[in-house]
């Protein structure tokens, strides 16, 4: 009988191959980041198989060096429990108190020991807890936001959604931060002058709409260059965001509508909505990161391909890389 294990690794590595040729921008991203070599990735509370898995897959593929920061025998436990070998791996061990692993995590990454931070088998709120928290001295000059890259089948560029998971409801001056960490991530991938959406469910401004007056708000702070680096327009409904002859169609002249490299969001809500509805029903594949902190964080999750966590590794060494070199924002 087979190794249930091995069949397990294997079937993963099959469609790993597969899901490169289906969705080659997120390929082009790994590769660029393998370019630069690997980096030191503070892995907090990594007790599950899953978790193992992705930091071990992404040290395979030559984009990171984990730090397993956690109880040992926990790790052990689950790595021996997932047929996963952590010979040669680096371990800090700390008490069996995801919030604590964290912490220490989050130290790891302030001192320099690690150059970005990863999440286990704990909660999303326990690790941003943990990194956002004055002790932990993380927090860069910019509210923290989350950051999807999208690569979306016959698309020709990749897609940039924000923010989808941390931001709930932002005001005007949190989606300033939100878009602008968005752009210094887009000139980490490669993206010298992003094209920016701002959406709402309307292209004209309504102030029934409160997202309409944010838009307007937003594209007068980048002429004004409270928000720089990018082309900004809105408010753009999606339609006339993603298709030219819809803005055509409407009378919209653009330099954004039909060709975006970054949409960000009215919201959570809708962000989160408009991401599962591109990997599920359109077979777009995403990965992400936590930006506007000293250090790009991690986020993976029991249902990321493997494909979505070896990017979402590759993202945070390009950004590592690009705040080590200029020393931008995350």
């Amino acid at each position: 009988m087979a190794d249930p294990v091995a069949l397990s690794m294997l079937n993963a590595t099959s469609a790993h191959s597969a899901s490169e040729s289906a969705h080659p921008h997120l390929k082009s991203l790994v590769d660029a980041a393998k370019a630069c070599g690997p980096m030191r990735v503070a892995i907090a509370y990594p007790c599950d198989a899953a978790s193992l898995g992705a930091a071990i897959e992404a040290a395979r593929a030559g984009l990171i060096i984990p730090i397993l920061v956690g109880p040992r025998a926990r790790m052990e436990a689950a790595a021996q429990q997932g047929g996963l070998e952590l010979s040669g791996i680096e371990m800090v061990e700390t008490s069996d108190n995801p919030r604590v692993a964290a912490a220490q995590a989050a130290t790891l990454c302030r001192e320099g020991a690690a150059a970005a931070l990863m999440k286990g088998s704990l909660h999303t709120d326990e690790l941003l807890g943990a990194a956002v928290s004055r002790d932990a001295g993380l927090r860069g000059g910019s509210r923290a936001s989350h950051a999807f890259v999208l690569d979306v089948p016959g698309a020709d560029r990749p897609l940039v959604l924000t923010d989808c998971v941390v931001n709930i409801e932002p005001g005007l001056m949190e989606k300033r931060d939100i878009v602008q960490n968005a752009i210094n991530f887009a000139h980490a991938i490669g993206v010298a002058c992003p094209r920016v959406a701002i959406l709402s469910a309307v292209e004209n401004i309504n102030p029934a709409v409160a997202s309409t007056l944010d838009a307007a708000a937003l594209c007068k702070m980048a002429d004004r260059g409270q928000i720089t680096g990018a082309i900004l327009d809105g408010p753009l409904a999606y339609d006339n965001a993603v298709s030219a002859e819809s803005a055509i169609n409407k009378g919209i002249v653009s330099e954004v509508a039909g060709r975006p490299d970054i949409m960000l969001l009215p919201n959570l809500e809708a962000g989160n909505m408009l991401y599962k509805q591109l990997v599920y029903t359109a077979g777009a594949e995403c990965a992400g990161l936590v930006l506007g902190m000293k250090v790009p964080i991690i986020l993976t999750s029991r249902s990321d391909s493997i494909t979505a966590r070896i990017t979402s590794c590759a993202l945070a060494v390009l950004v590592a890389t690009r705040l080590a070199g200029r020393g931008d924002r995350a």
